[in-house]
């Protein structure tokens, strides 16, 4: 789309324009973007249409070229072998790509489409049933739905809706989440959690370290569940579902349905992540990349929006910002050396999620604000 049709879409001038109270009239809603979408909207709202250089960096057709690295868990508990070659394909996956796909990973399939289910169910309540869980107040509950987290500190709005459950250390009762998917959030968050404790072995193995050194720095110890509904887009080309970032946490797991559009920045362009039945994807987050002093990435990724939809998917955030803690974390002092010192100074997960929180997804690392 040419410039001046990306401005006739928006029928204001700039002097005209007030983003903050676009913003405002939207977040009063409390109906999200699904609200807008059931409304009948033809025309994307102009708070969520993103500069051209970030929605005319499309998927390389040459991404067919870089095959995104799969890894099979089976038999990783048994065999020892079978066991020291996935620690290989975990060190170089997360070394280069900062993204994994895991099959063969002992969730069940019935498990993982339950819980895409309940996470349609939930959207597809009537407003007025999911107003009582919306809320902009950080910490306030364990329970929070909203439109992007970072609405009013992001430069542009994305096209999705979130509903972010708090369901580790300590698990939620039932009665603390929406009926609809309350069953089963509890049911996956177990799993994914089981599935977390293996994954931080063959990492803490591929950084050269004993297997339990991850969970004994609490790496596994907190469990955020973001459950994202990006409903169908009128004009996918003029905004993005999620604008380019890295996560904020230890470690991501990624369920994701089959409608796609997550993509991953890999040797300069964006190589879209296949949608594969029954696979969950994996992806190292910022303070994974910090203290194991680069030697994992936290790759840049977004989720491009789509005129099918809606896209479901629920990232399971291994982090423990949301209990208070005073504990520094730094790069591991076994994996420095003279040659390779430290890279980054040390941080509490709190004060590096409330600066990522306050920066909001503005296209730059926070890792750069930590760098020595």
């Amino acid at each position: 789309m040419v410039a001046s049709e990306r401005n006739d879409v928006n029928h204001e001038t700039e002097a005209e324009y007030d983003r903050k109270r676009e913003i405002k009239a939207f977040d009063d809603t409390k109906a999200g973007v699904k609200g807008l979408v059931d409304a009948g909207i033809t025309e994307v709202p102009r708070m969520f249409i993103g500069p051209p250089e970030d929605l005319n960096a499309s998927s390389n057709s040459n991404s067919e070229q870089h095959e995104f690295p799969v890894i099979d868990l089976h038999g990783i508990h048994e065999d020892a072998a079978q066991r020291k070659e996935t620690v290989e394909k975990v060190r170089e996956a997360s070394g280069t790509w900062g993204f994994f796909q895991v099959i063969n990973h002992g969730i069940p399939d019935d498990v993982l489409e339950e819980m895409l289910n309940g996470v349609r169910r939930f959207y597809e309540q009537d407003t007025e049933v999911k107003k009582p869980w919306y809320t902009r107040e950080p910490g306030s509950r364990r329970v929070v739905y909203n439109s992007n987290f970072d609405l009013y500190s992001a430069p542009v709005t994305n096209w999705r809706d979130t509903l972010t459950c708090a369901m580790a250390p300590n698990p939620p009762s039932p009665e603390d989440l929406p009926s609809v998917c309350s069953e089963i959030l509890l049911k996956y968050s177990e799993e994914v959690t089981k599935l977390g404790y293996s994954l931080f072995e063959l990492l803490s193995e591929a950084l050269g370290l004993d297997p339990n050194h991850l969970k004994d720095m609490d790496c596994a110890e907190g469990l955020i569940v973001l459950c994202h509904y990006y409903p169908a887009c009128p004009q996918p080309e003029l905004t993005l579902g999620a604008s380019k970032h890295e996560d904020d946490d230890f470690l991501t797991v990624l369920l994701q349905d089959h409608v796609g559009g997550l993509q991953v920045l890999y040797g300069n362009q964006w190589i879209d992540v296949p949608p594969t039945p029954g696979a969950l994807v994996v992806n190292i987050g910022d303070l994974l990349q910090l203290v194991s002093n680069d030697k994992f990435l936290s790759a840049r990724h977004r989720v491009v929006a789509n005129r099918v939809g809606p896209r479901v998917s629920v990232a399971s955030f291994f982090t423990t910002y949301l209990r208070p803690s005073t504990k520094l974390y730094g790069p591991i002092k076994e994996l420095l050396s003279e040659n390779d010192p430290p890279k980054y100074r040390e941080t509490t997960i709190k004060d590096y999620s409330a600066y990522f929180d306050a920066k909001g997804l503005d296209g730059t690392s926070p890792l750069l604000h930590y760098r020595l």
